[in-house]
């Protein structure tokens, strides 16, 4: 594991493969760290076949700091990743993002379309019932310990475990909030998942989109999938002008199987060996 320090936020991250070859961003969802299962197996499938692969942990996950700030939480981290690029001298990459990194993803060529190659994206959150249900997850609920029971029980909540036990510097950032400064903060971000009528995915509106001109492909969705409808990916793609839909490697509903049987959402990434590399190349 490397570790970087990019605005005083240290940033965990791995290189694989060739230094002279294509770079590939991973970026998995969730509040998910860079070894989920499936994802470390791409890295090094991708690596094989003669691409750079650059795997991250995004603040507030895995073995990055601890960061509460910014208009929301996949637009932070969208930041850190735009300067985490420049930081590490790799020029223009391709992102390959799922479900919250696929968000991150579109936030990070939102904010500097010239660095990024391509864009291979699954999973795109979106919808109300989606929204709604992350929002209160990540913000409303760590919003509501803070107000009943003060920052030390909010640094206890499972949601923020494995932040806690990555280091100790982590729970001092936590602790340093008052609660009322983490609960503005909080209501910030729970804004962030507020659905636009305007646009499929919060804080990307359509220009952004239509300056968003590097090759895209995106994975179709599944019906069944209410986390990231099939009709997000279809709006997303009809808004940019090189996106393109392609069939997943998977079966269609392979999204909402993992919800339910265990194995890990990222599990089958693997399978997007060849996707990945036919689309780089």
């Amino acid at each position: 594991m490397a570790r970087i320090e990019i605005e005083g936020v240290g940033i965990a991250h791995d290189l694989l493969g060739p230094e002279d070859g294509p770079v590939v961003v991973l970026t998995p969802g969730g509040r998910y760290a860079r070894d989920i299962a499936g994802l470390p197996r791409l890295g090094e499938l991708l690596a094989e076949a003669g691409l750079r692969v650059l795997l991250w942990d995004r603040p507030n996950c895995g073995a990055s700091d601890l960061h509460l700030a910014g208009p929301s939480e996949s637009a932070m981290q969208a930041h850190f990743l735009v300067r985490l690029v420049a930081a590490l001298g790799l020029g223009r990459v391709t992102l390959v993002g799922g479900s919250a990194g696929a968000r991150v993803s579109l936030l990070a060529a939102r904010e500097a379309p010239e660095t990024f190659a391509g864009m291979l994206l699954c999973w795109i959150s979106g919808g109300l019932v989606s929204m709604m249900r992350l929002g209160s997850f990540y913000c409303c609920e760590p919003a509501e310990v803070a107000a009943l029971k003060g920052m030390a029980a909010v640094a206890e909540m499972p949601v923020w475990a494995q932040q806690m036990a990555a280091s100790p510097r982590n729970r001092e950032t936590m602790l340093g909030f008052t609660p009322e400064a983490f609960i503005a903060q909080m209501e910030q971000w729970a804004a962030g998942y507020i659905p636009s009528p305007d646009t499929p995915v919060g804080g990307v509106s359509k220009a952004d989109f239509a300056r968003m001109t590097m090759p895209v492909r995106i994975l179709r969705g599944s019906p069944r999938d209410l986390y990231h409808p099939a009709r997000i990916c279809e709006e997303v793609a009809a808004l940019m002008p090189n996106a393109r839909l392609v069939d997943p490697p998977w079966p269609i509903d392979i999204f909402a199987d993992r919800m339910n049987d265990g194995k890990g959402l990222f599990s089958d990434w693997p399978m997007l060996r060849d996707q990945i590399g036919a689309f780089v190349r």
